[in-house]
């Protein structure tokens, strides 16, 4: 992109972050003719969103409308009224453009057809500087200067602007070293902006395993099981870690055991370790196998019957002791729901993304702050959470595109007062 001037943003529209969130504002707010200077605190713009893709690209996910908006929770009508105007689909028509078009896995997954984040980058960054859209790196958003300024600390020292209006999508704070360390919060809270704390979300639990268990299994995959965490259940698979468990299964229950230890100080986790056989046909394949070899230990007949394998079963010992029920009915109801004691979620530093943010109740229709009119948030700067698997990057896009809009009618409106 084009080197811009030193008061660069003044009487444009800035844009502080160059995410997914602040780079989709900038295209539309270029598309409709306005000057757009992309404010970046790393050396190199979208630098989480790279990572992101280095093992393939997750860009969204092609289920039903229904029950994609149900991965974020109670959904704040105004996110879901900015997913339901931007769509997985309108995402994927947008990269085909961009000379990425995409493809939906085995899981419901969608990837670009390279599998990659930087082609994808590349030709976005490439479009918007063709835009007119300029971006300025090395500088950090520290604070406000009266009702419509801001402040940066860059390597010339401190800068301030005025610009027209302003983007803020600065990310959550998961990802301290990529940029995104939440230190917003503080601006914005003096500003009398209402801010959820942040927590680490999509992270890991912590569960005190016996030695015995941790030095045996720890690295070891759990597979095809289901968790549960309350009301909430889970399919997929998790890894046991020396400290607890880690992997997608675990992540999507993030905020019922957020919850829980918050109110409790402990959750508990409830492993299904044969989610696919309800108690009556897990006994019955328990039974069988007891009367066809009788002399074979409760490891092997576990193994046999069930396709347990050994970290499954030390995980079940772990969970009702070693001395596991013999009864077929007893035994299956305890490979149905093995109790598992959570202490705490890994730190910040490990999580994936965070929830918290600017509450909802802070921004108007068009994603502007109440409390400070001419400047708008998009993305994990807002108070909702998702589970990995594409919903994260989509509403990333989404509220980018909806606040790109959003300053678009507001400039306008003003233009015509």
């Amino acid at each position: 992109m084009s080197a811009a001037p030193e008061a660069a943003g003044d009487g444009g529209v800035a844009i502080v972050g160059a995410g997914p969130a602040g780079l989709m504002a900038a295209q539309a707010l270029a598309e409709r003719g306005h000057a757009v200077v992309i404010f970046e605190r790393m050396p190199s713009p979208a630098r989480k969103f790279l990572l992101a893709g280095r093992g393939g690209l997750n860009l969204t996910h092609s289920e039903p409308q229904h029950a994609f908006l149900a991965r974020y929770g109670e959904t704040p009508e105004l996110l879901a009224k900015a997913i339901t105007s931007f769509m997985p689909q309108h995402l994927r028509d947008w990269s085909d453009t961009l000379g990425e078009p995409t493809f939906v896995g085995s899981s419901g997954r969608v990837f670009p057809k390279s599998f990659k984040a930087s082609p994808l980058a590349r030709a976005w960054l490439a479009r918007l500087a063709g835009m007119g859209v300029t971006l300025k790196t090395r500088h950090r958003f520290i604070g406000f200067d009266g009702p419509d300024g801001l402040v940066f600390e860059t390597p010339e020292g401190e800068q301030r602007i005025r610009p027209a209006a302003t983007l803020l999508a600065l990310g959550g704070a998961s990802w301290a070293r990529l940029g995104s360390d939440g230190a917003w919060t503080g601006p914005l809270s003096k500003a009398g902006v209402a801010i959820s704390p942040l927590a680490p979300s999509n992270v890991g639990c912590e569960i005190g395993w016996s030695e015995t268990f941790r030095e045996r299994f720890a690295g070891a995959p759990l597979k095809r099981i289901a968790l549960a965490c309350g009301d909430m259940i889970q399919r997929g698979e998790a890894v046991v870690t020396e400290t607890g468990l880690e992997g997608g299964a675990v992540y999507a229950l993030s905020r019922p055991l957020r919850e829980q230890l918050a109110g409790a100080g402990a959750a508990q986790l409830v492993a299904d370790l044969r989610p696919d056989l309800s108690v009556d046909e897990i006994a019955a394949k328990l039974t069988r196998a007891g009367e066809s070899k009788r002399s074979d230990t409760l490891s092997n007949r576990l193994r046999k019957a069930l396709a347990l394998d050994p970290v499954a079963i030390g995980l079940l010992r772990e969970a009702h002791g070693v001395d596991l029920p013999r009864a077929p009915e007893a035994l299956a109801a305890a490979i149905k729901a093995a109790p598992l004691t959570v202490t705490g979620l890994r730190p910040m530093d490990r999580a994936i993304s965070s929830a918290g943010g600017v509450a909802f109740p802070a921004i108007d229709d068009a994603f502007m702050l109440k409390a400070r009119p001419g400047t708008f948030i998009a993305g994990e700067m807002l108070d909702w959470e998702a589970p990995t698997g594409g919903y994260l990057l989509q509403a990333c896009f989404a509220t980018g595109v909806a606040a790109g809009e959003g300053i678009a009618a507001w400039l306008k409106a003003r233009e015509s007062a």
